[in-house]
């Protein structure tokens, strides 16, 4: 049986997750994507470069799907293709990350700002707990998402 706390510390997660998704999709629009090329973006910035299979595996997204994101990010100069040196078959996709920061940043500057802040506001022990809550709530996503994945219909 779970308590208060649980269900109301669970609820708020819930919400954060709501609320972080509807200012992503606002920063999107903003920097002329859609919500998910938005996120997308983001995996490219925060893995590195990585071929389009990689990306495709990455996001559960079709190769067909990978090819048209790739696209409208190289309209926008935020990503470049190369032909894999090994093999050429193989696109690898990297990103530019100048460019995608000139687009980014200046939208995300007052909510990092506030952020900061905000964490400035625990203490050392706080914050580990914070960490602690989120790196293992990172765990528990990733791990649902690969048996999810690897589950048959």
């Amino acid at each position: 049986m779970e308590n208060e706390e649980v269900r109301s510390l669970r609820k708020l997660t819930q919400q954060y997750a709501y609320t972080s998704l509807q200012m992503h999709e606002t920063v999107a629009r903003k920097a002329g994507l859609s919500g998910t090329d938005h996120k997308y973006l983001g995996f490219l910035m925060e893995k590195g470069q990585m071929t389009a299979g990689e990306l495709a595996n990455l996001t559960g997204l079709t190769t067909g799907a990978i090819t048209g994101l790739i696209d409208r990010f190289e309209k926008k100069n935020l990503v470049k293709r190369q032909l894999a040196p090994d093999d050429r078959r193989k696109v690898i996709i990297e990103p530019n990350t100048p460019e995608i920061m000139a687009l980014l940043v200046p939208l995300y500057k007052e909510f990092r700002k506030r952020s900061e802040d905000l964490i400035a506001s625990f203490s050392n022990e706080e914050i580990k707990i914070i960490e602690s809550y989120f790196s293992k709530a990172i765990g528990i996503m990733n791990e649902t998402t690969n048996t999810l994945n690897n589950q048959s219909l």
